[in-house]
């Protein structure tokens, strides 16, 4: 049967052409070396070399193996790399749910980060609301999944990654525009395009409350989705929107933004999830890299 060292050793007599000096690279005497390359020849059935009292030189059969040894030696190096580095958690792949909202600024930095730690790793995203991130994390469908916040499971490890302010978006020439803080006083009577209770339910209820403790009566208009799509009528000047101040790096012009004075802390929080039980290596290196990232971003968010 064909063994690596006796292609090794093969590799190491055709490139020097001299039985003494391909013995001294490969730290061997020459005995033994001769004995590698008579093995193969038998297993082969060809003869590799022509061997004089004073040269060496490739049969063309020989010319022939040396190029498919030198490519199978540099497979089984390759081979033996991708053990070492999926035994390290380094190599593999590992699937991402997440929400919408989160597209807009954090996860393209965070894949940036996670590409630059670990380029063998494979990232499988997949955008999904929070409810079904769930379902997919309890199938094992997902690895990791950047929800919002949601009842406690007590199979999922649950981290908060980020918590941003809830913002004004304003049609750029809306009266509103002019204002440096929007008060709940000045949305009282203003068309409000809303969140979807279906697909937008996190944000929808986000809202509402605020508007229930503000005693805030606005007109409620056009109960939608996506963030970028309430982005969308405001610049179109269908009415204003509360978003998360991530959405506000999105550049849609004829837009403004505008801190909301409602007297307490009105935020989106986003969180980390995965499961408890889940064994892959490559996970566990990835919510580390995942963690440095929050802590360098936190000080400035």
């Amino acid at each position: 049967m064909l063994q690596l060292t006796q292609v090794r050793c093969f590799v190491a007599v055709a490139e020097e052409l001299h039985f003494g000096r391909a013995a001294t690279r490969l730290n061997m005497t020459q005995p033994p070396l001769s004995r590698q390359i008579q093995l193969l020849e038998h297993v082969l059935g060809v003869e590799l070399l022509e061997r004089t009292s004073r040269v060496v030189r490739l049969t063309q059969a020989g010319a022939v193996f040396l190029a498919e040894g030198r490519r199978l030696l540099q497979n089984a190096e390759d081979a033996t790399l991708a053990a070492r580095r999926a035994g390290r958690g380094a190599l593999g792949q590992i699937a991402i749910g997440f929400t919408p909202g989160c597209s807009y600024d954090f996860l393209p930095r965070l894949i940036s980060a996670l590409r630059s730690h670990y380029p063998d790793v494979d990232l499988i995203l997949e955008e999904m609301i929070t409810r079904d991130q769930l379902s997919a994390l309890a199938s094992s469908r997902l690895d990791i999944g950047f929800i919002r916040p949601h009842f406690d499971a007590p199979e999922i490890e649950l981290r908060r990654i980020i918590r941003e302010p809830m913002l004004a978006a304003i049609p750029e020439d809306h009266p509103m525009a002019r204002l440096e803080v929007v008060m709940p006083s000045d949305l009282d009577g203003q068309e409000l395009i809303m969140y979807s209770v279906l697909g937008g339910g996190y944000f929808h209820d986000l809202v509402h409350r605020l508007l229930i403790s503000s005693d805030i009566r606005p007109k409620l208009v056009h109960h939608l989705t996506q963030i970028h799509a309430l982005l969308a009528l405001v610049k179109a000047g269908m009415g204003v929107a509360l978003i998360p101040q991530s959405a506000s790096r999105l550049g849609i012009s004829n837009v403004v933004y505008r801190s909301l004075g409602f007297g307490a802390d009105i935020s989106a929080e986003l969180f980390m999830a995965y499961r408890a039980d889940n064994p892959s290596l490559v996970l566990g290196n990835v919510t580390n890299v995942i963690a440095r990232f929050i802590e360098e971003r936190e000080p400035s968010d």
